[in-house]
This record gives C-alpha cells, structure tokens and sequence, in this order.
C-alpha cells in the first residue's frame, strides 16, 4: 500500500476522533465534522436504534440478574465493545482508547436514548488504524528477515497495555509478521507460498473489516452491551439469526462441530457427538481451524476471519468433502498444523443415542459384570412425539430399552458416561432421573422475580434399582449437570471425574418482530430468564457438580469459571425430597474407601502416569505468553516436544507389553486412525476402565456395610426379643 494512502488513512482516523468528540460537543461542529467524513462508513438507522430501545426494555424486564444501567456499568460496556473489535490489541493505539475513554461513563445514556453514532464511530477509527496497519504488513512483508536473531513474539498481549503510538505498534507487527513468516516456514512452505499465503491474509483482515455493513457493527456493539451483564445473552441480527436457526434444527450439511471466535482464530468449542466431525474422528475441542478447502482445491486460510464467513466455507453441499487446517489445542499457537477430512453431512438422531455395551472386571477375586451406556446428548424427536408417533425416540425411552436389556445381561452395576454431553432437553434429564429414584422433585428453577418451580419425577418406578455411577468431564453441561446432581443428592449413585461445566442457567430466544408494528426484521435476543438449583439448594451455576471421586488430572478453570461476569453460584432452600440408599455417614465411609483404592492404583498407572503428564505439557504449551523468534531455536522446540511426546508413549507402551512406535510420524499416524475407528471398536479409554474398577469397588464395600447394618439389626432384635 502507498505512502500517500496511508496518510490519507491516517487523516481519516484524525477526523474520526474528532466526530467522536463532535457527538458530545455542539452540533455545529458535529456537521462540520460529518461533512468531512468518508461516504463509505457505514452509519446507523433508524430501525437499529428503535431495536436497542426494545431491547434494553426486555433486558429490564425480562433478565435474570437485575442490572443498573450506570457510570460502572458504562465503562463495561465500552472495554467489551473494544475487546470485541480489538482482542489482541493490534490495532487501536493508546491514543484512541484515551479518546474514548471521554465517553466511558455516557454508555449507559446512549443506550437508554438508542444513540448509536458513538459505537459507529469508534469502529469507523476502527477501520481506519486496520487499514494502516494491513498496509504496513503488506509492504513489511516483501522485506528481508532475519531468523538469526534473538528475539521473541508476545502471543497473548491481553495484559500489556496498548501501543503507545505508531513506532510502537509497528514495532509489534514487525514481529507478528516475522512470526507468521517462520510459523509457515517450518511448516515446509516455500519462499513464495508463504508471501502468497500472507498476502491474502493481510488482505483478508482489511476486506473484511471494511466489509462490515451496518447491521455488522450494530450487533457487534450490542452485544458488547448485553455480553456485559453475562456470559449467555447475546444479540442475533437477522443474518446471524438464520445461521442460529440453522444450528438448532441440527439438519446444516457441515461437519457438527461447536465453533466461536478466539483473538483471530476460530475455536472449537465442542464436537457435536453423533456429527461428522465425530464420526470421522480426528478434529477436537480446543483445536483451531487455520484454513479451509473444498475437496482437493487449495486450502484458503482464514486466520483473521469473521467467524460467519468461515462456517459458511465450512458448510456445503451433503456428501461433499471438506479440509480443514488445524492447530492442535494441545500444540499451543505456535505447533505444527495438521489437515482433517471430513465428509459433510447432517448430526441424525440415531447417532447421538444412547449405546450399551457390558464390561468384566475382576473385583476381590470375582468377576463383575458391569453395564456401560454412553449417552451423548439428551435428546428428543419433538416433532414426532407432536405429532402422535407412539415411536418417538428420546434418551429416557431409548435408555429404558437398553436398562431391560441389562437385566437378560444380568449385570452387577451400571455406569452411565455423559463426558462431553452438553446437555438437551430438560424434560428429558428430569424423565430420566425417575428411572433410577421413586417420585420426588429432581430439579428447582428460579425465575427473574424470584419465583421458584419445582420439576418433578411423579412415576413411583423405579427400572434400575442396583449400583450406579455417573462419568462425567468439564464438558458435561446443562441437562448432564441437572441429572448427576440429582442422582448425587440422593444418593442413589457415584459421581466420577472432573468438575463439570457450571452451565446451570436458562435462556429464552426472543423474536424481536413481536414487538415492532413495522415490517422490518429486528433479528432475535437471547436472555437468561431463571437459574437451576439442585433438590440440595445448591447450584449447579458456575462450580457445576463436583464428583465424589475427582481425578488427580483434573483442571479447574475452564467452563463457566472462565468467565469474569458469569452469575455466582448461589443455595436457596433445599426441596422435600428422601435420599436414596445408605445415611449419609456410611456413604462418606464408603467413598473415603473407594479413594484410597483408587489412588492406590493409579500410583503406579502407566496410563496414568502418561495421562498426567501430557496434560501437564499441553497445560505449558497453553499458557506461553511468547515464542522465539530465533529459527533454529523455534526448531529445537517442536523437536523437543515431539521426541517428549513420542517417549511419554513408548514408555507407556512398554509397561503394557505393546510394540513401541519408531518415530513421532508412526505414532501420528496411529492416533489418526485410533481416532477414525467406530465408537463399537474401541477399547474402553482409561477413564472409562477405571470408573468400572471403582464402581466394582463400590458394589464390595457397599454389600459388607449392607451386611454390617443387618448383622446390627439382629443384634438388636435378639436383645429386644430377650434370647
């Protein structure tokens, strides 16, 4: 980009700030500084100002968290706006956000006036400093570097503060430009693929910022402004809406895959079980898609793209292949980058059913049989249950099938996985739960006026009355967390593993067109209308269920304790409910036990011990504030990495009598199709194997209590009874 083209970006973001400030000032000067404007920044409208007076109105009368629009309040809203446009802080210099900073405590009276110019304003300075810097990038590119050099490149500038001005931020993209150019270089990209790649990077960012239409930044803004109060209400334009439509009808031809937006990267939240992208294997939460491709054509690389346009490369005709690029969320930013072929397709209910299979382990010299259901989602046929099809499948009908076919298997337990089951229908985990206690109340919910309803089981059956563990993992959310407090609070079963998600709030789709007596699309408002409490009074916002028995390997910040502004936890009055099974006094007895045992085992693990330490090296890799810019040092690294890797693997191999791997590429390419084998021929992970040791464990210890507790029963009827 010429010189004489970044001065005039440089004297449009000059004017920039001088409309902002002309929108506090008089009106004299507000024209005289609009007439100057570019003509092709996007204002806003009449019809976006009208929606965000509706929806501060339904956001006070209709959220959850009772919220005052004032000065503390304000100041949130502009630092989320600028963290929405500016996550990295690679564009904004000190400067703009001491402008802004004028304004900090105005936000709540634009909002309450349906004042939007300040928010387009700032974007449009917005525009301008990404112009500058993409064509600094552009012609920096074309310059020599030097990988000789001794310096780092700062990954994650979250805390530092914004550039102080122009030599600063130049300073900064120097680097990111260098670390770019390296990235793709140990990639085996030559010379020329890598300036072409860039290129059309660099480009792209520009593009698509000044692709941005006034929708774009009217729902950027708002939902700076309705992210504020917490993390789950959001606002949908009506292009963003029909893009949420489609993913709640789970019928897209994509890969189902959960994806959001991380700094410039696109992030996989979560793999939708019974998807493509689970069926096919290989693509994971946490990784990040760096390039797309359509069959065998090139991969288009999308680092720096709105998250929208990416899911619509991603999208495509059913039966069609697509590539993705990408990072490994283990490998940190700054890993090697693998491609993952996924036939798209439609997520089919029968693939998110429950599945049974039976295990045998041996407990204290015996054989146990223990029954295993898998259950991936609570899920439900609502349109064949409306329509009167006595076949409708759900997760209760489905698990009542499997739960009578145990009883011809003659099983000793049963465990239940919900690891990765982000939740569903909430009638569903409700219906449930009655399979596995007699009637009684499973879950409250409290609403915004503080009413609380209690939803109940009211069968009196009881289908499976025997030992019962509950598996779960951080990504055990919503529907899982409401099903396995309850089977915790009655005691009626062991909960296993990681702290689950914490997602234990409700949210209602509103259609804003309701409201409007005018023919235009409003778009929709997502809003947290109540929160869950377990039948105990506690919460399951934000801590989630605890288990009974947490694996040594488990984290803790991630799932709703990530999030600064999420709702608190909270205990409210525990419902009338009659636990199940032992007094609470023998089942502490019996889990301090079942501890020991477990901990007892793992000691010495191989899997174990190889599980911990490859969290504990994807934990560093995640937490790198920076890398070396120094080739032959960035090459040392990868290098390490991959022969600590391949050595965790071997040593494991070894301790279970199995062929260790030659190099890192045979152990790559065994993970790949490990992954890429159906779900019914794998072999059950260690977690899995090790839930089933426990709950074996649990079915030993609870029978000698049992015995114990009726030798003491005849004991005392002897006494009564005179003998």
């Amino acid at each position: 980009m010429q010189l004489s083209v970044l001065n005039r970006y440089y004297i449009s973001s000059i004017l920039g700030i001088a409309l902002l400030l002309g929108i506090i000032g008089s009106a004299p000067v507000f024209a005289e500084i609009a007439s100057l404007e570019d003509t092709d920044i996007p204002v806003s409208t009449e019809k976006q100002q009208r929606t965000l007076k509706l929806i501060n109105y339904l956001i006070d009368k209709s959220h959850y968290r009772s919220v005052e629009l004032d000065d503390a309040f304000s100041e949130r809203v502009l630092e989320s706006y600028l963290e929405q446009l500016d996550p990295g802080k690679s564009f904004f210099l000190d400067a703009d956000i001491e402008q802004f900073s004028r304004l900090r405590f105005q936000f709540d009276d634009f909002i309450r006036q349906g004042s939007l110019k300040p928010a387009f304003a700032i974007f449009s300075i917005f525009r301008t400093r990404v112009d500058q810097r993409v064509g600094y990038a552009l012609e920096r590119l074309g310059e020599p570097f030097d990988f000789g050099i001794h310096e780092d490149h700062v990954l994650d500038r979250e805390d530092l503060p914004w550039a102080a001005d122009v030599g600063e931020m130049d300073e900064i993209w120097r680097k990111r430009i260098k670390n770019d150019i390296l990235s793709l270089r140990l990639t085996g990209k030559n010379e020329g693929e890598i300036l072409e790649t860039l290129d059309r990077r660099y480009t792209h960012i520009a593009r698509r910022t000044r692709q941005f239409k006034s929708d774009d930044i009217f729902q950027t803004f708002t939902n700076a402004y309705v992210s504020s109060i917490e993390p789950h209400t959001s606002y949908f334009s009506p292009r963003a809406t029909e893009n949420f439509k489609i993913n709640m009808r789970l019928s897209l031809e994509g890969i189902g895959a959960v994806l959001q937006t991380d700094n410039e990267y696109t992030l996989v939240r979560r793999v939708v079980p019974g998807g493509p992208a689970d069926l096919g294997g290989g693509l994971k939460a946490e990784d990040r898609i760096v390039g797309v491709g359509q069959g065998d054509e090139d991969l288009v690389d999308v680092i720096g793209w709105r998250l929208d346009d990416v899911v619509g490369l991603i999208r495509g005709p059913k039966n069609s292949t697509v590539r993705l690029e990408v990072l490994p969320g283990e490998s940190g930013l700054h890993g090697e980058t693998e491609i993952i072929s996924i036939v798209r397709d439609e997520i089919r209910l029968e693939e998110q059913a429950a599945r049974k299979k039976v295990l045998e382990v041996d407990s204290e010299g015996k054989s146990a049989r223990i029954g295993l259901i898998q259950l991936p989602s609570f899920y439900v046929d609502f349109d064949a249950m409306h329509g009167g099809d006595p076949e409708y499948r759900s997760t209760t009908r489905d698990v009542r099938r499997l739960l009578e076919e145990f009883r011809r298997d003659d099983i000793d337990g049963l465990v239940i996985d919900l690891r990765g089951n982000g939740g569903g229908a909430l009638s569903e985990a409700i219906a449930l739960t009655g399979l596995f206690i007699r009637q009684g109340p499973v879950v409250q919910v409290e609403n915004s006026g503080g009413k609380i309803h209690v939803d109940r089981d009211p069968d009196p059956e009881i289908v499976y009355k025997g030992p019962l563990a509950v598996l779960v993992d951080g990504f055990s959310a919503s529907a899982s967390e409401i099903f396995a407090g309850a089977i915790q609070d009655y005691h009626r079963g062991i909960i296993i593993g990681e702290p689950t998600f914490g997602k234990g709030t409700v949210q209602n789709l509103i259609n804003l067109n309701r409201f409007s007596n005018s023919n235009d699309d409003l778009g929709q408002l997502k809003v947290t209308i109540a929160q869950f409490f377990r039948v105990n009074g506690e919460s399951t916002q934000y801590r989630g269920v605890t288990p009974d028995l947490v694996w040594t390997t488990a984290g803790t910040e991630f799932g709703e304790r990530i999030y600064d502004n999420a709702i608190p936890w909270r205990h409210i009055r525990e419902a009338l409910y009659v636990p199940f099974g032992y007094s609470n006094g023998s089942s502490e007895m019996v889990l301090g036990m079942l501890r020991e045992r477990h901990l007892e085992r793992i000691e010495h693990d191989p899997e174990f011990d190889y599980f911990s330490e490859i969290a504990r090296i994807n934990q560093e890799q995640r937490d790198l504030k920076s890398v070396s810019l120094h080739e032959v040092t960035r090459q040392t690294d990868l290098r390490r990495l991959d022969d600590l890797r391949l050595d965790l693997e071997n040593k494991r191999r070894n301790a279970l009598g199995k062929q260790p791997f030659e190099d890192v590429d045979a152990l790559e390419q065994f993970d790949l199709a490990e992954q890429r084998r159906p779900e019914s021929e794998r072999e059950p992970d260690m977690f899995l194997r090790e839930s089933v040791r426990i709950l074996s464990d649990y079915i030993y210890f609870s029978r000698l209590y049992q015995d114990a507790d009726n030798n003491n029963l005849a004991k005392q009827l002897d006494i009564r009874l005179g003998n």
